[in-house]
């Protein structure tokens, strides 16, 4: 538990940093908006025209109202090879750092209405799950990390509206695909026991009541 927390405050003092932040809002302004435009339509191939997600072969994520900071270090941890998807890494390895600023302020700022999927009478069991979490498998509220209203913070994304089998896909597989670098840790690290401790059933209600939101 001590190390997740100085991890998580390690985390939080880079991304609260005023200079950082500067740099970030610097970088995304030397993108045009013919460039930007011409990346943004390319990822909407995969994401949906507005972002909101896609279901074909495999459920691909809403990046819409995603946080900006969340998006840039995702892209990063692609690049890095930290977090494993064969299309992703070869397209994080195209983006310049102004660029990867640009497509994450882009992405926040739209807000479709969410696709949905999951099962209604799931709601209730996930809203409890997400509010109080699971004493009995010491699993915290997802609250806790993510917003009463699941719209993210900082480090950590907005679940709220997310597709619901991309959820139920990303959590059950979870060390297959993220922290793959241990010699690089980066946030993915407090979800892994989390994602460990859930039943499919119970990551299932979580994304149905998340999936929802709005």
């Amino acid at each position: 538990m001590h190390s997740r927390s100085l991890l998580l405050a390690t985390i939080l003092v880079v991304l609260t940093n005023p200079a950082a932040r500067a740099e970030d809002k610097a970088a995304a302004s030397t993108v045009s908006p013919q460039a930007l435009k011409a990346k943004t339509d390319y990822c909407k191939t995969c994401h949906g025209i507005d972002g909101q997600g896609f279901r074909g072969s495999f459920p691909m994520p809403r990046l819409a109202g995603q946080q900006p900071e969340y998006i840039a270090n995702q892209l990063q941890a692609f690049i890095d090879r930290r977090r494993t998807n064969p299309v992703m890494n070869n397209v994080a390895h195209a983006l310049d750092p102004a660029m990867v600023k640009a497509l994450a302020g882009y992405f926040q700022n739209l807000n479709p209405k969410p696709l949905g999927g999951g099962s209604k009478a799931l709601v209730p069991e996930g809203k409890k799950i997400y509010e109080e979490g699971v004493p009995s498998a010491n699993i915290p509220p997802c609250a806790s990390c993510h917003g009463p209203e699941a719209k993210g913070a900082d480090a950590f994304p907005r679940l709220a509206g997310q597709l619901p089998d991309y959820i139920l896909r990303k959590l059950s597989n979870w060390d297959k695909e993220r922290g793959q670098n241990k010699d690089k840790p980066d946030n993915s690290a407090i979800m892994e026991p989390i994602a460990h401790g859930l039943t499919e059933a119970q990551i299932k209600a979580v994304a149905a009541y998340v999936s929802q939101l709005e």
